[in-house]
């Protein structure tokens, strides 16, 4: 069965991580809507929850869906590469490792974590430091990123979902086949650029409102 085999996890957890690094850059720009004021961004929220919400809604489930596959054949990898030496290396020299390669458990925990967190703080308004308006996303970023633990979590998440899609994103792809394993593995330069544009594109928007940048 596919889903039983070890290359069929790590298709699936290709594929499902590719499509969330598509969500993850359509999200950063509509994010980045906030540095064109409070009626664009509010608009963009509108448009997406009122005119497409049944598009919003399939793309959602699709998302949760590679989530959890994603997860769960982490998880199960992790296992059988454990069960297969339950003994470590006396001396362990990676072949191609970074630090993006060697934090890819951890981090994954901690955006897993970040998630919640995330959809708590800004989606439902569970967690809300400051007043949180239904509708209106421009006033809770602002309200929310003034907090500097707030913004200090989203700054943090967004180092170990940088790293994570760097090694992730040159995984997936050669996992498919579409490209070759590289000796050094610092040239990854798509798989970096796809990275870094995440990172910053994230992590100037919290910055950016602490600073008094965006008011």
């Amino acid at each position: 069965m596919f889903w039983r085999s070890t290359i069929g996890k790590k298709m699936v957890m290709s594929v499902t991580g590719l499509i969330m690094v598509g969500f993850v850059l359509v999200h950063m720009l509509g994010n980045l809507q906030i540095f064109e004021g409070a009626a664009r961004i509010n608009a963009y929220s509108h448009f997406l929850h009122f005119t497409i919400n049944e598009l919003l809604w399939l793309l959602r489930i699709i998302l949760l869906v590679s989530v959890i596959l994603h997860i769960v054949a982490a998880i199960q990898l992790t296992r059988i590469d454990r069960a297969a030496r339950p003994v470590g290396y006396e001396r362990k020299e990676p072949q191609a490792a970074t630090i993006a390669s060697r934090s890819m458990r951890w981090g994954g925990l901690a955006l897993a974590l970040f998630i919640v967190f995330h959809l708590l703080h800004l989606t439902t308004g569970t967690i809300h430091p400051v007043p949180f308006v239904p509708g209106d996303v421009y006033a809770n970023m602002v309200g929310g990123f003034q907090m500097w633990w707030v913004t200090l979590i989203y700054v943090l998440a967004m180092i170990a979902l940088g790293l994570h899609i760097f090694h992730g994103a040159w995984s997936s792809i050669r996992t498919l086949g579409v490209n070759r394993p590289k000796a050094r593995p610092t040239r990854r330069p798509i798989a970096a650029a796809v990275a870094v544009a995440v990172w910053a594109g994230f992590t100037l928007v919290p910055v950016a409102i602490f600073f008094g940048w965006v008011r």
